[in-house]
């Protein structure tokens, strides 16, 4: 499956993301399909909205192009990862574990003229001959870099058992105000006040990984309270298991049909 998706373009654009090996979907499939090219298609003919494009490279990493600005989530795995994308403007990093922050991979990706959003944790991390791009952002911090405002919201765990994951006030979610368009990317939390009290949000990225993050039901019940226009289950590959992102869609759509769940292709290594 192509990984690229083309937020507000043509439906016919949008066709490219089905695999090439075609197979006869199954009925959650074709709903996934539908949500894909009913979701995004009018909405720039009706707004005029300059267009985003959000490209899943694995697990939390993401590019997200728009207006010839480049931004990088979370970027792992090292340069091949990221082969075929622009130099990044901005770089958000969430957390400090290494399925979100790699040093190796940041100094290998040619970040010298970027700016890097990272919380305090992280910043302790990066060498000193970072600093000058570096702006340190706590939660409930916001900063605006190349027209896009960056907000970060705080994430954490509730669970007793998951308090030694994600303390509070060490790592950022983070809400980018683009255009008009409010992004939000979770990174690791459960469903928290803080995410519950979102407002007018047009697309979510929603992590659930157990036992790290959240199980699928206590996602889609928070999604189902702050009611974003379109969300996307990423960052589910736990350990040992991978979360079923069906059963959240299932209880996302039984909720509130009017908010569509979109599925891309966070493993393109996998099965899953």
């Amino acid at each position: 499956m192509k990984r690229i998706l083309f937020v507000f373009i043509s439906a016919s654009i949008l066709i490219l993301g089905c695999k090439e090996n075609k197979k006869e979907a199954t009925p959650d499939e074709k709903a996934l399909s539908e949500a894909k090219e009913s979701a995004s298609v009018p909405a720039l003919a009706e707004s005029g909205r300059s267009e985003v494009t959000i490209t899943p490279i694995e697990h939390a990493s993401a590019v997200l192009e728009w207006n010839n600005i480049t931004v990088y989530i979370d970027p792992v795995g090292g340069v091949g990862m990221f082969e075929g994308h622009k130099s990044p403007d901005l770089i958000l990093i969430t957390d400090i574990h290494h399925d979100h922050f790699d040093l190796e991979t940041l100094k290998a990706l040619g970040t010298d003229k970027a700016k890097i959003m990272v919380p305090q944790a992280v910043a302790d991390k990066i060498p000193d001959v970072f600093t000058p791009q570096i702006d340190v952002l706590n939660n409930g911090d916001s900063k605006e870099r190349y027209g896009i405002t960056v907000e970060a919201i705080p994430m954490y765990n509730l669970r007793k058992e998951a308090l030694k994951f994600h303390e509070k006030g060490r790592g950022n979610g983070y809400l980018l105000s683009i255009d008009g368009q409010r992004i939000y990317f979770s990174g690791d939390t459960e469903d928290i006040p803080e995410m519950r009290s979102l407002k007018n949000i047009d697309k979510a990225f929603i992590c659930m990984n157990l036992p790290y993050t959240m199980t699928p039901e206590s996602a889609a019940d928070a999604v189902l309270e702050f009611k974003p226009k379109q969300v996307y289950p990423y960052h589910y590959r736990g350990k040992p298991d991978v979360s079923d992102v069906s059963k959240f869609k299932q209880l996302v759509t039984a909720g509130d049909p009017d908010i569509k769940v979109i599925q891309l292709d966070w493993y393109p290594k996998a099965d899953y």
